[in-house]
């Protein structure tokens, strides 16, 4: 069977004709990225500079970054499903899951691989372990730990259309729902979504350049998970 084409201008008309239901998506979209952002971030970002500023818990962080990896995004979805039901917490929660173990794994490395020699020589000056993380180690590890934050916003933000299926909302609805919506329906919001994760990323390499101290500033792109972890 030959694969149906869609021309470029039924995909501009669809978004010509329901701008109020694209809009209210998007909106719909962002709140659910926003919240599940939000809660990955307050658990995962404290945790992991934690442990890599006492140079602890790689087994801990290795496993987390190794177990979000393998697990399937709609996986989530269904176990959630059995546990907070359907609805908007079931998908913030099962986002959430999902961009935790990015933000540690990239945050641990990131602290814990902080230049041993220049620790030391914060400490010979007579910083406090406090001080020592807030004006080095942190300042040294940002570029790696926005990689990590960067590829999790991207993760949640592509992942959002599977809240459809878990009685969610957002541009999903309209993708899951091609009898409604027809084909260019379906195409214009994966467009969106496309373009939504792009500014997603774009978004957060501004933020990263902007908070990188101005020496560590590096015109080629920072490698999300960054170099293995020491074991």
């Amino acid at each position: 069977m030959d694969a149906k084409v869609i021309p470029a201008a039924d995909i501009f008309t669809f978004v010509g004709d329901h701008p109020s239901l694209l809009w209210h998506s998007v909106l719909q979209t962002l709140g659910l990225f926003a919240a599940a952002f939000a809660i990955a971030v307050a658990v995962a970002l404290p945790l992991a500079i934690w442990l890599g500023h006492l140079h602890r818990g790689s087994f801990l962080a290795i496993n987390i970054g190794n177990i979000g990896r393998a697990l399937p995004s709609l996986a989530v979805i269904s176990i959630l499903l059995a546990l907070v039901g359907i609805g908007f917490l079931n998908v913030v929660v099962a986002l959430a899951l999902l961009a935790i173990p990015v933000i540690v794994t990239n945050t641990y490395v990131a602290v814990d691989g902080v230049d041993r020699d220049v620790v030391e020589a914060a400490r010979g000056i007579g910083m406090t372990p406090r001080q020592l993380l807030a004006r080095v180690e942190l300042p040294l590890a940002l570029p790696l730990i926005f990689a990590g934050l960067r590829t999790a916003a991207v993760i949640v933000m592509a992942t959002t259309p599977l809240a459809a299926v878990a009685g969610g909302s957002g541009l999903g609805q309209i993708i899951v729902n091609q009898p409604s919506y027809g084909l260019d329906g379906v195409i214009a919001a994966s467009l969106f979504i496309t373009a939504l994760s792009f500014i997603a990323e774009l978004g957060f390499a501004g933020l990263q350049r902007v908070l990188t101290p101005r020496g560590l500033r590096q015109t080629e792109k920072v490698p999300a998970l960054g170099p293995a972890l020491r074991t």
